[in-house]
C-alpha cells in the first residue's frame, strides 16, 4: 500500500531584542555563564510582575510581513501550565487564543506555497543539559522573546520540509529580527509527520519530532519517520501519537512521552498583561522598515547571477545587501530599492531594479563574494565589515578594462579587507601591489618586439608557424616575464599572432 506524508512544522525563532519579553534582562546568553541572565520576572516570585517589550511587538510585525501574513491589530497573552524542571514559573506566557500574526504563506525557491496558519508570540523556556545519571538546568533562555511559526499541513516530502525551514530561517534573518545562530539554538523546529493511504481524506495519527536545529537533521529525521511509520502501518500496527527525539549520531527517532492535547496545559487568559491593541497606522509604519527579501533578490539578480551561486549568497543578508547598493549606487546620483508601503494587510511588493550595465559587475562581485570571501577563515570576521560598493565596483570596472587580471582581481579583493588598506581605495591599492597590467598597445608592441628578436625564441616562433599553436603560449610567457607581469595576456597574444603571421 502506498501512504502519502503530511507534514507540519512549528518554528521556534528567538528574537534579538536587547532585553527579554518581560523584564529588562540582557536577552543575549550566548558565552554567558549559565544562571546569570535571570530576574526574579523570570522566576514569577511573588509580587514580580511582567512588563511588554514593545520592541518583541515590532520584530514580531516584521516577522509576519516577511511571511506575507496578515498582523492582528487585536491580540492578548495566555497561561499555558506544564510542570518541567526548564519551566520556573510552572507555565508559559504565549498566545493561544488570539496570536499576533495571522495567516500567510512562504513561497519556497521551487515555486511551492506552504501556507502559514498563525505565529504567536511568547517566552521561551530554559535550556536541560542530561548526563549519564544528573541532567542540569540553565535559565538564560527563560522567557527569551520567541515567536512560534505554525505551518499548515502542506509539505509532503522530507526535502520540501528541508526547503521550507531554510527558506524560514532566510526570511528571518533577513528582515533581522533574530541572530539565526542555529547553533545556539536561535531557530529551532518541531516537525509533525503522519502517513495516510493515498487517496484518503483523512490524516493519519502523527507523531512529533521535537528541537531540530539543523536543516540537515529535518530532512533526516522526516525521512526516518516516513520510513519508521510506513513499516508499522504494513504490518498492520497503529502508529502512537507522541513527541519523540532525534539522535543526530543514530540517524533515528525515539519515544520520549506522550502527546499532549490543548486541554491538558489548562489554558487561561494571562492576568498580569493587558491586551495589546494595535493602530493600522502603526502597522503600516513598522511593516514599511522591512528590508528586501529573498524573492526580491532572486527576480531582481537572476540574469546577472548564476541560480547555484544566488542561493549560496542568499544565506548571507549582509552580502545581499551590499550586492543591492551596487545595483545601484548612490554616488551615481540612482536608487534602485524601490519598495511600495504595504497594502493593507495583504502583504509586501519590493522591487529591486538593477541598473543597465550593472549586470556584468554584480557578476563578478557576487563571484568573488562565493569563491574567495566565503572560502576565507576569516569570513564570518569580514562579513561584518565589508568593502564600499565605490570601492568594489571600482574593482570590477577594473578587471572589465582588463587593468586587472582575474588573480590579480582576487589579490586586491581581499587587501579590501586588510584593516591597513581601508580607505586608500581600489586603484591606490593595485598600484602598491604593482597588479595593474598594461594596455598600452604601443608599449606591448616593444616589449614583444624585444622578445621576438632573442635568439631563444626562435625556434617557438618557427614552430607557430609551423602550425604549433600551443607554443604561443610560451611566447606570451616571455613576453610577460619580460613586462615584470605587468602586460595584458590577451592584448600581448593578438600582438604576437599579428607580428607572427606576416
Amino acid at each position: 500500500m502506498k501512504y502519502l506524508p503530511t507534514i507540519g512544522i512549528e518554528c521556534h525563532v528567538q528574537l534579538c531584542t536587547k532585553t527579554k519579553l518581560f523584564s529588562e534582562v540582557d536577552n543575549d546568553a550566548r558565552g554567558k555563564e549559565p544562571n546569570s541572565c535571570v530576574s526574579p520576572i523570570d522566576y514569577a516570585l511573588p509580587g514580580m510582575l511582567p512588563r511588554l517589550n514593545g520592541e518583541a511587538i515590532r520584530f514580531a510585525i516584521l516577522a509576519g510581513r516577511a511571511m506575507n501574513c496578515k498582523i492582528n491589530l487585536h491580540s492578548r497573552f495566555d497561561r499555558k501550565h506544564y510542570f518541567y524542571p526548564d519551566s520556573p514559573k510552572g507555565y508559559q506566557i504565549t498566545q493561544f487564543y488570539q496570536p499576533i500574526i495571522g495567516a500567510g504563506y512562504v513561497e519556497l525557491p521551487s515555486g511551492t506555497k506552504i501556507r502559514i496558519e498563525h505565529a504567536h508570540l511568547e517566552g521561551d523556556a530554559g535550556k536541560l543539559t542530561h548526563f549519564d545519571t544528573y541532567s542540569l538546568v540553565d535559565f538564560n533562555r527563560v522567557d527569551t522573546p520567541l515567536i512560534e511559526i505554525v505551518s499548515m499541513p502542506d509539505i509532503h516530502s522530507a526535502k520540501d520540509a528541508h526547503d521550507y525551514c531554510k527558506e524560514l530561517w532566510r526570511l528571518m534573518c533577513h528582515a533581522g529580527v533574530t541572530y539565526g545562530d542555529l547553533y545556539n539554538g536561535n531557530m529551532r523546529f518541531d516537525v509533525n509527520i503522519s502517513l495516510a493511504p493515498e487517496g484518503s481524506k483523512e490524516l493519519g495519527t502523527r507523531a512529533e519530532v521535537k528541537n531540530l536545529n539543523s536543516f540537515r537533521s529535518v530532512e533526516r529525521a522526516t525521512s526516518y519517520e516516513i520510513k519508521r511509520q510506513s513499516k508499522l502501518l504494513d504490518q498492520g500496527k497503529k502508529v502512537v501519537q507522541e513527541t519523540r527525539g532525534w539522535s543526530d549520531a543514530e540517524g533515528k527517532t525515539t519515544g520520549q512521552r506522550s502527546k499532549e492535547e490543548a486541554k491538558d496545559y489548562r489554558y487561561m487568559p494571562e492576568p498580569d498583561l493587558p491586551p495589546i491593541n494595535l493602530s493600522k497606522e502603526f502597522v503600516e509604519t513598522e511593516s514599511a522598515k522591512l528590508p528586501l527579501m529573498p524573492s526580491d533578490y532572486r527576480s531582481a539578480f537572476s540574469d546577472a547571477v548564476k541560480p547555484d551561486t544566488l542561493e549560496i549568497l542568499l544565506d548571507y543578508p549582509q552580502l545581499m545587501q551590499k550586492l543591492g547598493e551596487i545595483a545601484s549606487p548612490s554616488h551615481l546620483g540612482h536608487t534602485s530599492l524601490r519598495s511600495s508601503v504595504p497594502r493593507g494587510f495583504q502583504g509586501r511588493s519590493a522591487k529591486l531594479m538593477v541598473l543597465d550595465g550593472m549586470a556584468s559587475t554584480i557578476s563578478l562581485i557576487s563571484n568573488l563574494f562565493t569563491s574567495v570571501l566565503l572560502a576565507e577563515e576569516k569570513s564570518a570576521e569580514y562579513l561584518n565589515d565589508l568593502p564600499s560598493a565605490k570601492d568594489l565596483i571600482e574593482l570590477a570596472e577594473m578587471n572589465e578594462k582588463k587593468e586587472l587580471s582575474s588573480t590579480a582581481t582576487k589579490e586586491v579583493f581581499l587587501k579590501l579587507f586588510d584593516p591597513q588598506m581601508k580607505g586608500r581605495g581600489t586603484k591606490n591599492i593595485a598600484k602598491e601591489l604593482g597588479l595593474i597590467q598594461e594596455n598600452d598597445l604601443g608599449a606591448l608592441e616593444k616589449i614583444v618586439d624585444v622578445v621576438l628578436a632573442k635568439p631563444e625564441t626562435q625556434k617557438a616562433q618557427n614552430d607557430f608557424k609551423a602550425g604549433e599553436e600551443k607554443v604561443i603560449g610560451f611566447l606570451v610567457g616571455q613576453v610577460m616575464k619580460e613586462s615584470h607581469g605587468k602586460a595584458n595576456p590577451g592584448a600581448v597574444q593578438k600582438i604576437l599572432r599579428d607580428r607572427l603571421s606576416k
